[in-house]
């Protein structure tokens, strides 16, 4: 079996088939707390030979690698990032379930250098389900730096485990750590991990049931870790383990008779199931802090003192905000600039290309109708969405990488956590409405981060609030034009203040509309959650760029070309099927017949029919309004701000019709790359649904209020 064609596992019995028939190499889990490097690690092995997807039935990426080491092979498993294996979400419970049902030869617990003792917690709890683990303490680098040094030796002794020291950023310790994940998957190195010893009480209970359990479930499991699953009663967990076993366990005679005369014993000493868990988590701490105090130590009282005094400052409430919105202002200022040299260069090339195509339908004598509708329709289309939206894409995905790199969008969160907290929302949706200013698909893709379902769908469904890149150049001209016309050399300043209101003003609906969902269609209370403040970074630039354009820009990119091929034939025939006595194109039907409604809207029917028809892409909307006004049959482009005007001015645009085509575009339907990957995410048709309609009434009903008050006060 071919382990890079086989996607993620949905049950339990797909995880055990699968990755135990991968006779091509053993498996390797790698666990891990979210911040720790383990990205890094998986990276640093497996190099270009890994894939990403989902795990079958949820939203949470997985990513798969292989890597040879001394002639053998190894599949490599990136779990996802969690604190603990309780499994209180997504994340928690594909850990938890792949250690159990996955069967993998070794399992490799990456642990920060920096914050040991609260990782101790998650290496602990693995410890407890199999015996083949090899910790991996990283960031030796920064601890060095803070002045942190960690007992190794001592550590691997206490642990009863191998424990490997790395700096993975820097590739130091890997070697070591590849050659101990071979000794313990092959036997060579045989492990004794420590198991917490709980309270008298919890291990008299455990000594009741743990015989008749070991003689269900055999050597499948290790029986004392699945008796502290039944006194903690954690339904879910047990019907999973029923499905693999294909009983249920719970139901088996000698187990139910235990169980009953337990649950009896607790009743009549008062001991409910939430004190039995608290004091398993609290026992596991108590371990976690008395290894840490044996095995590090620290050179300065104060080993963080200096990312204290950043955060004083970037999470103040004086400064934060505005330090926010001004690197927002940089990055975009960066991206709009930088993205227009290249997508220059990159118009040029694909519509020479053009030429060629059209040069070639010549010799083979196509039907014009033909090439019209596969040059002219469909790759023009493709040409104007990659030429368009792959530069502003290849810039802001590295600078907004860089920004994650530097542990600088936890930071964001944390700003923005009690606005989103007041909307009834979940703080994490700020960093998926930073991944929208690239593009609103990565966004949604984004939304995984929330482990609350509700909380990310309402991050999914509002997403398209705040304007993705597609967007920034036609804001941006309508804002040079109209708004910032008159403002002689301080044109492009007051353009892109103009483009940051429009931000700000996205986020306040996003807020708003956030709080209208929690309180009608998905009604509930904001979950908690933990945010940690990872420590500063230096950015891996190279490792960031490949990232950022292979997992992100190619990624997003490639959906969207999905969307617009088809596209771009259905306008190229609206635009040159006529009917009628007049003889007039379908998009002028339909912009005559839109008209009337979009005057109210402080539009024209040429405008909305230009957004309707740009559903593939935002990119191409002022492209398709060129065209239908100037009746062409064909996309084109002004190159002169100027002409463009001239253009619309003739059409009667005002300061208003920019306006409120300008609001337009910040509110209406989410382009159909972002809907295909609403609709793939939620595995479901109706949120795509509502994820059109929210912000299209949203956009409708903002424009015709702005229209109707300016147009009554005579302000135009």
């Amino acid at each position: 079996m071919d382990f890079h064609s086989k996607s993620a596992i949905g049950s339990v019995k797909e995880t055990s088939l699968m990755y135990q028939n991968c006779v091509d190499g053993l498996v390797i889990a790698l666990a891990g707390n979210p911040n720790t490097g383990k990205s890094t690690i998986f990276n640093s092995l497996t190099g270009l030979n890994q894939h990403t997807g989902n795990w079958p039935g949820k939203t949470v990426a997985n990513a798969q690698g292989r890597y040879n080491h001394k002639g053998n092979n190894y599949n490599l498993i990136d779990l996802p990032g969690t604190y603990s294996l309780a499994a209180n979400s997504p994340e928690e419970e594909i850990a938890r379930d792949f250690i159990c049902f996955g069967r993998p030869q070794a399992t490799v617990v990456v642990a920060d250098a920096t914050t040991l003792e609260r990782n101790l917690n998650l290496v602990l709890q693995i410890m407890e389900i199999t015996d083949k683990v090899v910790v991996c303490v990283n960031l030796l680098d920064e601890a060095g730096r803070k002045g942190i040094h960690i007992d190794l030796q001592r550590l691997s002794s206490l642990l009863g485990v191998p424990v490997i020291g790395t700096s993975a950023r820097t590739g130091v310790g890997l070697n070591e750590l590849q050659d101990t994940i071979q000794d313990v998957a092959s036997g060579k190195i045989t492990t004794k991990p420590l198991k917490v010893h709980y309270n008298s009480l919890i291990e008299d209970l455990v000594s009741k049931i743990e015989p008749v359990i070991s003689l269900c479930i055999k050597d499948k499991f290790i029986s004392r870790w699945i008796s502290l699953r039944l006194l903690e009663n954690q339904d879910p967990f047990l019907e999973v383990v029923g499905k693999y076993l294909a009983k249920d366990i719970c139901s088996e005679k000698d187990i139910l008779h235990t169980l009953t005369q337990l649950e009896q014993y607790l009743v009549q000493n008062n001991i409910g199931k939430d004190e039995l868990c608290d004091s398993m988590v609290l026992e596991i701490l108590k371990n976690a802090e008395e290894i840490s105090a044996a095995t590090i130590s620290y050179a300065k009282q104060s080993y963080n003192q200096q990312d204290r005094q950043i955060d004083n400052i970037l999470t103040s409430r004086l400064f934060g905000i505005p330090i926010m919105i001004s690197l927002l202002g940089l990055i975009l200022w960066i991206t709009i600039e930088g993205a227009n040299y290249p997508s220059q260069a990159l118009t040029i090339g694909l519509f020479w290309f053009e030429e060629k195509l059209t040069d070639f339908c010549l010799w083979v004598n196509c039907p014009n109708w033909l090439h019209g509708a596969l040059v002219l329709g469909v790759y023009r289309t493709l040409a104007w969405v990659i030429a368009v939206m792959l530069p502003p894409m290849a810039i802001f995905f590295p600078l907004f990488t860089i920004l994650e790199d530097l542990g600088y969008l936890p930071r964001v969160a944390f700003n923005l956590d009690n606005f989103f907290k007041k909307a009834c929302a979940h703080g994490k949706q700020a960093l998926t409405m930073c991944m929208g200013l690239g593009c609103n698909a990565a966004g949604v893709i984004a939304c995984r981060i929330i482990d609350s379902p509700r909380e990310r769908l309402i991050a999914t469904i509002t997403n398209n609030f705040v304007p993705c890149n597609g967007r920034f150049p036609a804001l941006i001209a309508l804002a040079m034009i109209f708004i910032a016309g008159s403002a002689g050399q301080y044109q492009s300043v007051l353009a892109v203040l103009t483009i940051v209101a429009l931000i700000v003003l996205g986020i306040v609906i996003t807020l708003t509309v956030s709080k209208l969902l929690s309180h009608t269609i998905l009604k509930g209370m904001p979950s908690s959650f933990t945010l940690e403040l990872p420590p500063y970074r230096k950015p891996q630039i190279g490792r960031i760029i490949v990232r950022s354009l292979y997992d992100r820009t190619l990624f997003v990119l490639g959906r969207a070309v999905m969307v617009a091929a088809p596209a771009g034939l259905i306008i190229w025939i609206m635009a040159n099927v006529f009917m009628g006595d007049n003889e007039i194109s379908i998009i002028q039907y339909g912009a005559n017949v839109l008209d009337p409604f979009a005057r109210y809207l402080g539009l024209d029917g040429f405008i909305l029919i230009a957004f309707i028809l740009g559903f593939p892409a935002n990119e191409i909307v002022i492209p398709i309004l060129i065209m239908a006004y100037m009746s062409t049959g064909q996309l084109i482009e002004i190159n002169s701000l100027e002409s463009l005007r001239e253009l619309f001015v003739s059409h009667e645009w005002t300061w208003l019709t920019a306006l409120c085509t300008m609001l337009f575009f910040l509110n209406h339907f989410p382009c159909g790359t972002t809907l295909l990957t609403i609709c793939k995410e939620t595995q479901s048709k109706k949120w795509p649904l509502v994820a059109f309609i929210v912000p299209t009434m949203t956009g409708i009903i903002l424009c015709f209020v702005v229209a109707q008050t300016v147009r009554l006060l005579g302000w135009a």
